[in-house]
């Protein structure tokens, strides 16, 4: 028996044999593009004995210092227990340090150490340059088509969040 479409998928329009085949293909790409986009990164942390998690953990206390445990919680959508196992294991080793809230003693706001934002910088480094060239190569409209369509891959009730938290600024549309 097939699982229940989701209201999301019941909202969306079927598409044509000939325009999901290429949506497939689109889909395929993005894999593939996810898959080398983050290859270097990748070998770079296992060097650490790190992984994907604790890449997206520093890349977010790296972009937002001061963050609160409960903020990155939202933001990864993981459980307490999966973050605290990660987290615990970037601070021990030196790579994030955390805070009391000034009002909030029980907050804990998160911060990169400089060993931290280092390893940061070497991971952005080539996925910098990879997103860059790939803009360049695209043309001039790039950049705006390209957050659009990823913006438009979000969840329609994350969209607002998401464009606040990435800094995309008024220039994003974040309705459907």
């Amino acid at each position: 028996m097939d699982a229940p479409a989701s209201k999301h998928q019941r909202q969306l329009a079927t598409p044509s044999d000939d325009a999901r085949e290429e949506i497939l293909a689109l889909m395929e790409l993005l894999f593939f593009a996810y898959r080398d986009f983050i290859a270097e990164p990748d070998a770079m942390l296992a060097e650490l004995g790190f992984g994907r998690a604790h890449h997206r953990i520093l890349h977010f206390i790296g972009r937002h210092p001061g963050l609160r445990v409960s903020e990155l919680l939202a933001i990864l959508r993981i459980t307490k227990q999966s973050l605290g196992r990660v987290l615990r294991e970037l601070i021990d080793r030196g790579y994030v340090m955390q805070e009391e809230g000034a009002s909030d003693r029980r907050q804990r706001l998160l911060h990169l150490t400089p060993k931290g934002r280092e390893l940061l910088e070497r991971l952005e480094v080539p996925q910098i340059a990879r997103v860059a060239m790939a803009l360049k190569r695209a043309g001039p409209d790039a950049r705006k088509t390209f957050a659009e369509t990823l913006l438009g891959l979000v969840d329609p009730k994350e969209r607002q969040r998401v464009v606040a938290l990435c800094g995309l600024g008024a220039g994003a549309d974040a309705e459907e």
